[in-house]
């Protein structure tokens, strides 16, 4: 079942969007201002965001592009009154994935989101976890501002796992991820996760790459790793 955020202070627009999409069997938390939902999509997950772009406290394309800015990857749908080409290119210039304007045929919304669902936005530039960060425009990672040296499968691991941060990754999701459905024996994923860990992690007092036990792996900050010792461990 998909999960929305909608963010849109028309409030009956909004009770209507929601009972819509509710009907067509997808979930959808709502804020009625920038801030708000700039706080429920930094602790929450939704599939896609919905973004009115004239909102109060905090527009809808600011709030597209420090969500983009902090690494989000969720992909986003501004709905908006403005339908002029300047508009819209502002709107993918913050980051949005899709455009949609008012007034809009409700099943048009359901396509859309729909489609969007199926794939992660493209448009983050950085992706973090406790200190590391990953700059996907400049190609580099570094932690705590030290710049860091990966493989080239050591960065597609990287990657896959931040994206998926702090939840874990599955050792099959990883080898899909570096060499697609042909995968090497599974001391070929170890060695290389050796390598990640010992770049990432070795220079630093505290880990962030995890082994959890019968899933896979999982990068986790300083702050989520003690309650879960009993599921994890630091070795591959």
């Amino acid at each position: 079942m998909l999960k929305l955020l909608l963010v849109e202070d028309d409030l009956d627009l909004a009770q209507t969007l929601i009972q819509y999409l509710e009907l067509e069997g997808i979930l959808c938390d709502h804020a009625s201002n920038g801030v708000a939902g700039l706080n429920l999509s930094q602790t929450n997950h939704y599939d896609v965001l919905l973004l009115d772009i004239n909102l109060p406290r905090m527009d809808g394309l600011t709030l597209c592009q420090k969500l983009r800015e902090q690494g989000d990857d969720t992909p986003v749908l501004m709905l908006t009154a403005r339908d002029q080409l300047d508009d819209k290119l502002q709107g993918f210039g913050a980051g949005s994935d899709d455009y949609l304007v008012k007034p809009f045929e409700l099943q048009e919304l359901v396509v859309r989101v729909q489609a969007l669902s199926r794939r992660r936005s493209g448009e983050t530039q950085k992706l973090g976890c406790g200190g590391l960060e990953m700059n996907l425009r400049e190609r580099t990672v570094q932690r705590d501002g030290q710049l860091l040296k990966l493989s080239p499968t050591g960065w597609q691991l990287l990657e896959k796992l931040l994206r998926a941060a702090p939840a874990p990754v599955s050792r099959e999701a990883l080898m899909d991820a570096v060499w697609g459905e042909d995968h090497p024996d599974s001391n070929s994923l170890k060695v290389h996760i050796f390598n990640l860990r010992k770049a990432i992690d070795g220079p630093f007092p505290v880990p962030l790459l995890h082994t959890i036990n019968g899933v896979g792996f999982a990068l986790r900050p300083p702050s989520t790793t003690g309650k879960d010792r009993s599921e994890t461990q630091t070795q591959p």
